[in-house]
């Protein structure tokens, strides 16, 4: 059986079009896929379109036509907004009493992470039936390599993918946005060009002219300080830099320059890797009141080192390096990490070293958010071995242990430490957020 590869087709009905055509001659809709290199690609990213709005919106059918914010109390942050909320300038992370400001009619709901990981589950399982290659970067979105996958379909993987998003919308409520491509970078960019319900195509013969009017900011790794510093250089587009050597970036910003030198050609040869491993795992909290005192940072630290020690436990993963992340009551973010002698899985060994580093910030000054993460991660067999220097370290680790088994049995709150149960510290009412980051 021939393999069918329409250069242009209908997104609705999956029907080929013909050259010119603005509507698919059998549904009517004017959503065609039209691009002359769409049968040729493969590497895609799926981003879920506001997506805890989405699902929100999808089990809340009164809220369809009205703005939704997902997120904390007003001294929160923007969890996710929807599309209506956004065309008044509310964006994910802003601070939710300017998002009041921007938006004073939106409906305000809490992230219900139970139910938002259970929809990105089933996603996954969609997913993972058009393409064992997939990458997830968070939990709305991943890479997709649908290399190989026009034999077991019987058609490109531009329709293929097509055929998923509808299945996706049809079966799980919600919509999604697609970017196809040569490559994770330039998949990536075009996923974001037509939300919602987009699905853009960057071709190889247009990589050059596309990223050429393209903001520097465009490119993976490009912060506001390395943004700011190509612009007192005089770089503002990417295709300043297509006209600039690879030695002379180099010269000038070290590795740095020589991937500003790749990305802005559209070169990435970066694979999609199923097996992505994470590259830190966090729990943060945003304070209703800001706190400047040692002795109430503390518990809620070390609340917060038990949350990022049950992740690794969960994972079986050990983290080399502790970070601590403070947000002022002015937004100034603060991190500050230390590296440990051996891995860690405890909780105890994440709250000492936390509070090392927190007790030569709390200086006076107020703060509106706490974290505690990890990173550099190995293989649980070999954290936290026997210390001899402290001999009550491994009475320690075996009291994790048990309260670990009670937890396991029983639920999270059977049972607290002394340092986290509710009589024993002040209660500012706050929002938790536990991050899994992948890059």
């Amino acid at each position: 059986m021939a393999i069918l590869v329409p250069s242009i087709f209908c997104r609705d009905c999956f029907t080929p079009a013909t050259p010119g055509a603005k509507r698919c001659r059998a549904c009517g809709s004017p959503r065609l896929l039209d691009h002359p290199e769409a049968a040729a690609l493969s590497i895609a990213h799926i981003d879920c379109d506001a997506f805890y709005a989405s699902i929100e919106k999808r089990d809340r059918p009164d809220l369809a036509d009205k703005p939704l914010i997902i997120g904390g109390g007003r001294r929160g942050v923007v969890s996710t907004a929807c599309y209506i909320a956004r065309i008044r300038g509310v964006k994910s992370a802003m601070p939710m009493f300017k998002a009041l400001k921007l938006c004073p009619d939106a409906v305000v709901l809490r992230p219900d992470m139970a139910k938002y990981v259970g929809v990105a589950r089933s996603i996954r399982v969609l997913m993972g039936e058009t393409t064992p290659l997939v990458e997830p970067l968070s939990i709305d979105e991943a890479f997709l390599d649908l290399s190989g996958t026009e034999a077991l379909h019987r058609e490109p993987g531009s329709m293929t993918l097509a055929r998923l998003a509808k299945r996706i919308e049809t079966e799980l409520g919600i919509t999604v946005s697609i970017g196809l491509s040569h490559n994770k970078f330039l998949a990536k960019i075009a996923s974001d060009l037509a939300k919602p319900r987009g699905f853009s195509v960057i071709g190889r013969a247009e990589t050059t002219a596309f990223l050429a009017e393209r903001p520097i900011s465009l490119i993976w790794g490009v912060g506001q300080a390395m943004e700011q510093k190509l612009a007192r250089d005089g770089l503002h587009r990417i295709g300043q830099l297509q006209t600039m050597e690879e030695t002379d970036l180099m010269k000038r910003y070290g590795e740095t320059g020589r991937r500003l030198w790749r990305l802005s050609r559209g070169i990435d040869d970066r694979s999609v890797s199923p097996r992505s491993e994470a590259k830190s795992i966090s729990a943060e909290t945003t304070f209703n009141a800001d706190i400047a005192s040692l002795e109430e940072l503390t518990p809620i630290l070390r609340d917060l080192s038990e949350k990022v020690a049950a992740r690794l436990k969960k994972t079986d993963l050990a983290a080399s390096t502790v970070v601590l992340k403070l947000k002022t009551a002015d937004f100034r973010l603060r991190t500050r990490n230390r590296k440990l002698t051996d891995p860690t899985r405890l909780a105890d060994r994440i709250f000492a070293a936390g509070r090392a580093l927190l007790k030569k910030e709390t200086d006076g000054t107020r703060f509106r958010l706490l974290g505690i993460g990890c990173a550099d991660f190995s293989a649980a067999a070999g954290a936290d071995p026997v210390d001899l220097v402290d001999p009550g370290a491994l009475k320690r680790a075996k009291a994790e242990a048990a309260l670990d088994r009670l937890r396991g049995k029983f639920g999270d709150k059977a049972i607290e430490t002394g340092l986290t149960f509710r009589q024993f510290r002040p209660q500012p009412s706050r929002s938790t957020n536990i991050k899994n980051d992948v890059e």
